[in-house]
């Protein structure tokens, strides 16, 4: 029978509380379990000293025996002392996904090609106002030479 230490939950919708229990590894999340060894309230503060309790006597008997703890109780283990854990590194976890990277990639170029088209329409109307007060001179002096 594989053995496993994992976390049951009770409370109620949205106010978790759970239970430490060593059971079946087949059996459910909230199922039947061999013995309770602790519980973990996540709602308490976390210096609080009712937020973890654990009995590590029993903790350590049911590694010895052959329960394999889950991450969480692998942690709870680890600040108790029963139990050395390794710290996990995971360097890709904070990067953007490929489709991402594809949308930031198309977001910049579409913001070049703005910057670009707004440069160059900021120096094209330059020049160009400036011709036409000098057309406007050049109608102005026809229509005064007709009359």
């Amino acid at each position: 029978m594989a053995l496993s230490m994992r976390l049951s939950r009770g409370g109620s919708k949205k106010r978790p509380y759970y239970r430490i229990v060593i059971a079946d590894a087949r059996s459910p999340r909230d199922g039947k379990f061999i013995e309770k060894i602790g519980t973990y309230n996540p709602l308490l503060a976390k210096d609080s000293e009712d937020r973890l309790k654990l009995d590590t006597e029993r903790a350590a008997h049911w590694l010895k025996m052959g329960a394999q703890p889950t991450d969480r109780v692998a942690r709870f283990l680890d600040v108790t002392g029963v139990k050395e854990r390794t710290a996990k590194n995971n360097p890709n976890k904070g990067k953007p996904g490929e489709k991402a990277v594809e949308r930031a990639e198309e977001r910049a170029e579409k913001a070049k090609a703005a910057e670009e088209a707004a440069a160059a329409a900021a120096a094209a109307p330059a020049p160009a106002a400036e011709e036409a007060p000098a057309a406007d001179e050049a109608a102005a002096t026809e229509e005064t030479s007709e009359a």
